[in-house]
This record gives C-alpha cells, sequence and structure tokens, in this order.
C-alpha cells in the first residue's frame, strides 16, 4: 500500500481509538501453511492482474473458521475461510471470490469504510491503537489487517459489511475482470447459488458471507445476465487447477479424519497429490514410516518443489526428528530462499536441535519478512531467551500477545522488556507501544 494511502488508513484508525471502548478480544486463527498459500496466490495472480492490481501486493490468506465467508480489510489482504475453500468445487469459483474482494479494494470500498470506522464502538481499543500504529510506522495496511483480526468479532463483522449499492458495483467489475483475464465468469454465479436462501434464515444461522456481502434475488439475476452477456466460456488452465485441488487436498487431510482422507486417495486428480496427502494423514495417525514413505514418493515426481520438503521436514520435526527435520529444511531453503514460512520451519527445528544462534538469525530473517506468523515470534522469544537477550524475549512475546488480541498478557511483557531494553531504541519503542496500548484498555474495561 502506497504512503499516501496508508496515511489516512492510519489516521482514520488512531480517531477510532478515541472513540471505541474496549471489550474482551476474539483471536482470529489464520491457518499459515506455505504449500497452500503458494496455491491460493497461484490460483489468484491471473485475477489480480486483469483487476489492475499486482499480485505481489495482495495476499491470500486462509483463516480457520468452518463458515463460508472471504473479506477484505485492507487494500493489501483478501481473507478467505477455510470452510468456503472446502466448500467451491473449481478453481474458476475461487477466483470469482477473489474477483469480487478485488473488486471492493479497486472500487475504493474499503477506503469508505474506514470512514465509518468513526462509529465502531465495539472494537477493541487496544487493537484499534495498534492498527492505527502498524499502518502509520510501517506504511503496511497487511500489518494493520492482521492486528485488527484481534478484535472483537461483531466489530469486525460490522466493518467487514458491504451495502448492496457495493455488492452490485463489485459484481459489475469482478465480472469484467474474469473476461479481461481470460477466465471463466460462470464461476461467479455458482458461487452466489450456494447462499440461496440464507437471507431467509436467522442471522445467527446464516453463513457470514451473507450478513458481510448482502445478497437479493434481484441482485442474483443481474450477477446471471452480466455472465450471460459475457458470452465466451474459458477453458480452465491447466495449472490452475491443479493447485487449487492441491490446496484442498492439504486442508482437507490436515482438517478430517485420516480415514476420511486415505478412503480418497485414488480420486485425487493426480499422484503427487494423492501422495502429499497420505503422507499427511499417516503423520497424523503417527505412522512416521508410511508417512515419510509417501512423501518422498511425491518429492520424486517434483524434485524441484520446496513445498514437498517443507511438508517433510514438518513431519520429521513433529517426530522428534530434529536433526533430519534441519536438512530437510535446508533443502526447501535453497529452493524457496525468499519464503518466510519455510524459514519459520528451518528456525523452528534448528531450536529444536539446540542451535540457538543459527535458530536465531534464520527467525529474525522469518520475522522480518512476515510478522503476521505467531509460531514464529513464539519461537523467536525462544531464540532469544536461549542467546541470553530476555529483553527481546519479552518483546517479541508482548507482540505476539497483542497480535492474539491477549491484552493484559501483552501489557505484562512490554513492560518487562521496557526494563531490559536499551531506552531509545526500536525494540524499546515497540515495546512502549503495546505498553501503552494495553494500559488504556485496562482503563476502559
Amino acid at each position: 500500500m502506497s504512503a499516501a494511502v496508508a496515511r489516512p488508513f492510519a489516521a482514520l484508525l488512531l480517531v477510532a481509538t478515541l472513540l471505541v471502548a474496549a471489550l474482551p478480544a476474539r483471536a482470529v486463527t489464520l491457518l499459515r501453511d506455505a504449500d497452500i498459500e503458494h496455491a491460493l496466490a497461484m490460483v489468484a495472480a491471473p485475477v489480480l492482474r486483469g483487476a489492475g492490481l499486482s499480485p505481489s501486493q495482495v495476499n491470500v490468506v486462509l483463516v480457520k473458521d468452518d463458515s463460508l465467508n472471504a473479506f477484505i480489510v485492507d487494500p493489501g489482504t483478501i481473507y478467505i475461510h477455510s470452510g468456503l475453500l472446502m466448500k467451491l468445487e473449481t478453481s474458476s469459483q475461487l477466483q470469482a471470490v477473489i474477483a469480487h474482494e478485488a473488486a471492493h479494494i479497486t472500487n475504493g470500498h474499503i477506503v469508505r469504510r474506514l470512514g465509518n470506522m468513526r462509529n465502531a464502538r465495539t472494537a477493541t481499543a487496544l487493537g484499534m491503537a495498534l492498527a492505527a500504529a502498524a499502518g502509520a510506522s510501517t506504511g503496511s495496511g497487511d500489518a494493520a489487517a492482521a492486528i485488527l483480526l484481534g478484535s472483537q468479532a461483531s466489530a469486525m463483522n460490522n466493518f467487514m459489511s458491504h451495502t448492496r449499492a457495493e455488492e452490485s458495483a463489485a459484481d459489475i467489475s469482478s465480472i469484467r475482470t474474469m473476461v479481461n483475464a481470460g477466465l471463466d465468469p460462470r464461476g461467479a454465479v455458482e458461487v452466489q447459488e450456494l447462499f440461496r436462501g440464507q437471507e431467509l434464515l436467522s442471522a445467527p444461522r446464516q453463513d457470514p458471507y451473507v450478513r458481510t456481502h448482502p445478497l437479493t434475488r434481484d441482485r442474483l439475476r443481474a450477477l446471471q445476465g452480466l455472465v450471460a452477456a459475457a458470452g465466451a466460456r474459458a477453458v480452465p488452465d491447466p495449472e490452475t487447477e491443479y493447485w487449487f485441488a492441491r490446496a484442498r487436498a492439504k486442508l482437507a487431510a490436515f482438517l478430517r479424519a485420516p480415514n476420511w482422507t486415505l478412503r480418497r486417495l485414488e480420486r485425487m486428480p493426480s499422484q503427487d497429490i494423492a501422495l502429499m496427502a497420505e503422507a499427511v494423514a499417516q503423520h497424523r495417525q503417527s505412522d512416521l514410516k508410511r508417512a515419510l514413505r509417501a512423501i518422498d514418493g511425491a518429492i520424486a515426481l517434483r524434485p524441484g518443489d520446496p513445498f514437498l520438503r517443507d511438508l517433510k521436514g514438518e513431519i520429521l520435526l513433529e517426530s522428534r526428528q530434529a536433526g533430519p527435520a534441519v536438512q530437510v529444511y535446508a533443502q526447501a531453503r535453497q529452493l524457496a530462499p525468499r519464503n518466510a514460512q519455510i524459514l519459520g520451519g528451518l528456525g523452528r527445528a534448528q531450536l529444536a536441535a539446540g542451535q540457538y544462534g543459527a535458530a536465531l538469525g534464520t527467525l529474525e530473517e522469518a520475522r522480518d519478512r512476515d510478522w503476521r506468523d505467531g509460531r514464529v515470534l513464539r519461537d523467536l522469544a525462544v531464540a532469544y531467551a536461549k542467546t541470553g537477550n530476555t529483553g527481546m524475549a519479552s518483546e517479541v512475546t508482548a507482540q505476539r500477545y497483542a497480535l492474539q488480541g491477549r491484552l493484559h498478557d501483552a501489557g505484562i511483557h512490554a513492560n518487562r522488556a521496557l526494563g531490559l531494553l536499551p531506552r531509545g531504541s526500536a525494540p524499546y519503542r515497540r515495546a512502549q507501544d503495546v505498553a501503552d496500548a494495553a494500559a488504556r484498555a485496562e482503563k476502559k474495561r
């Protein structure tokens, strides 16, 4: 996000911070997986380019939630519920969801919604204050969004809600985007048909998508007309279909019962995806021998794939094989040297192997590339503690608790860091920001 956009973004959040009353936070869990996020990026790339956005500047991230929803809270990230990804059947349906959320970005709906936050009296003061600080200090709407995810759920639903006028505008833009990108727009109608009849249900029984994306019969008919007028039907890209299938298969292997996965291996679209899913299922059943045999088979089919090695490293590490895990993660890093989650896995394995100095350097690099990953912050705090830097361990722990919405705990660790860090240093200032925001939240309780 440009500095010009970041400044009003932070300013509006700061205004909202002065207005809102603190309520208990409810953290939203992000499902961070290097393989799945790469797959989502591959599916999203043509859509984002068709919308005039840069694929390198807009991330698609999974939220661990069985309900069906997708949303944005800033111009840099599109959030997809795991339940929605599991429900969708084709890559064109997922691309339609992404195109719709991208339309909200390009149509300026997020900027207007920030103005409405002046009245958002149900968000936590700390979450808003940290979002403002992140937007102002880093120019990163993505960072601000990550912190906002720690805010109270109902406030987030209100914040994410769109008007019917915005939805109609987004429909038009999304179909135009799909056609311009040479993609099949029929997925847009198929997605909306998933929610037909939802508005007749009481609010607690509705999927969040309906509450945040108002759907009417008139709007659905208009969408059907837009798709019919588009005419041409694009043939799905095999590479896109592959990555969509791979993301769903891996997600299902981790979320569904292992036996469910093992019974469906023959239905997988390719042998490497079947072997990957089998490796996950066998690992979840604590069968290391069969898990390694399966993942090695997948690697043999795709020797240049860093994400399969990332999975093998995870299997080894969780099976208490720290030394071999370090070696496998190092191979994955060679294939994808800039991937923050692979770096985080390597650092985690180095910690488990007692390589504390190496782990510290690796985890610092991972945090610099993506500080939203709570696992990296947790492991980095351990690395600082193991290498004798308790001040930095407390500062990083304060940041992690703040992201989780654990305001009281964040304040305790931030104040501890203030007594240990050099006054005026960048970590000291970060700890001070957390401590001040936590204190303000406590006063409003």
